[in-house]
């Protein structure tokens, strides 16, 4: 008998009651260290005291109104937005796959009513990841995330990740967009260099086409920069972010210059709950703390801290893990043994750690991570590759 919650997902036996900063207590009282923050979803840790304030506070006012009208905490969200970023607008989602959604049609409508209708391709990479929706995957093209749910869309060609020479020669009159995260997430934390998104930048500008980058796992402050794309010097025409912005709550957005989005007229594009009251309330809040240049420092700070500790217990158990990669505190480390077994031997280290592509455990951990936690963070994943040792011999 199917259960009464479609098993799509394959879950840890783990039930959480409760949050506390960096940390999430099981249902039999036992504290896990979170290493993984929802999937870098919890931005500023679990239970941030602004955050719960800014959200009953909202709470207590008005909860939903409908894009029908004005609702000023979106429009203060949208102005810090606009404020810090390349930006002339914004668009409020509930999450990284509509924003993926607005993002592909913003990039076809604007050629389309500059006359040019027949730029709809977007250039997409292996291992990428933009959400699971049915333009999601086909945009992203592996068999992991399409296979059973074809036709998938058209209008989207697939390029091996750092080819540039398949990528200059994928250029046609049919394109309109290249679709690319500055680190990615689900590949197996695959961070793209700077020369390369510069490179990028280029090939659009010499083209005319659009630079749409997906930034709803490396955005909002994980890299040490507000945004990823920041380390690099350049700026996109598109850009998507879900995850951090919200620092818990669901909320996604799409942010675009004035000529990207020049398209996007009333009526081509709506959302029921999309900058709803009590999601912009949270994400104002977020910005506001994240945003500021001496939290930014203090997260690369703690990024250092965290790298040289992995990297010790990297070279500890030579057997088990490989190398560590990624930027900011979105790092992973690539294992030799099944990453699936070091994160079941995190478990009964009492710490979260997150898998991806390429055999990677990724670590992702609140912002907010404390120096201590970093320490004991790299003692207890120390302590699991031990275990992943012991159970292979």
């Amino acid at each position: 008998m199917i259960p009464s919650i479609l098993p799509t997902y394959t879950r840890a036996p783990l039930s959480f009651v409760k949050g506390e900063g960096s940390w999430l207590v099981e249902a039999d009282g036992r504290r896990f260290l979170d290493m993984g923050a929802g999937i870098a979803v919890n931005a500023l840790g679990h239970a941030h005291p602004a955050l719960v304030e800014a959200l009953t506070r909202q709470a207590e006012t008005l909860w939903h109104v409908s894009n029908l009208y004005n609702i000023p905490a979106q429009q203060d969200l949208a102005d810090r937005l606009v404020a810090a970023t390349f930006a002339d607008t914004a668009f409020f989602t509930n999450s990284g796959t509509e924003s993926c959604e607005l993002a592909v049609k913003m990039a076809r409508k604007h050629f389309h009513e500059a006359g040019q209708p027949e730029r709809v391709e977007i250039l997409t990479f292996s291992g990428a990841f933009h959400g699971r929706s049915t333009a999601g995957i086909s945009a992203a093209g592996s068999e992991k995330m399409t296979k059973g749910f074809g036709p998938m869309l058209p209008g989207f060609v697939h390029l091996p990740f750092g080819d540039h020479e398949a990528m200059r020669a994928a250029v046609t009159e049919r394109t309109a967009a290249i679709l690319i995260e500055p680190i990615q997430g689900e590949g197996g934390i695959r961070p793209l260099p700077d020369v390369c998104l510069k490179g990028l930048r280029e090939l659009c500008d010499e083209h005319g086409l659009l630079l749409i980058l997906d930034e709803v796992q490396c955005g909002m402050g994980r890299t040490g920069r507000l945004f990823a794309h920041e380390w690099a010097g350049i700026t996109p025409d598109i850009m998507m972010i879900a995850k951090g912005i919200g620092g818990g709550f669901p909320l996604g957005a799409v942010l675009a210059t004035e000529r990207a989005a020049a398209g996007m007229t009333a009526g081509t594009h709506g959302s029921t709950y999309g900058g709803n009251p009590l999601g912009c309330a949270v994400g104002s809040k977020v910005m506001e703390i994240v945003a500021d240049p001496g939290f930014l420092a203090e997260v690369s700070r703690k990024a250092g801290l965290l790298r040289q500790k992995l990297e010790g217990v990297v070279a500890a158990h030579p057997d088990v893990f490989e190398s560590v990669r990624g930027e900011g505190l979105m790092l992973g480390v690539v294992c030799r043994a099944p990453n699936a077994d070091v994160v079941k031997a995190g478990f009964a280290e009492e710490m979260l750690t997150v898998p991806a592509a390429e055999n990677v455990v990724r670590l992702l951990p609140p912002l907010t991570i404390g120096d201590d936690e970093i320490a004991e963070a790299a003692a207890r994943l120390d302590r699991a590759a031990a275990r992943v040792r012991a159970d292979a011999a």
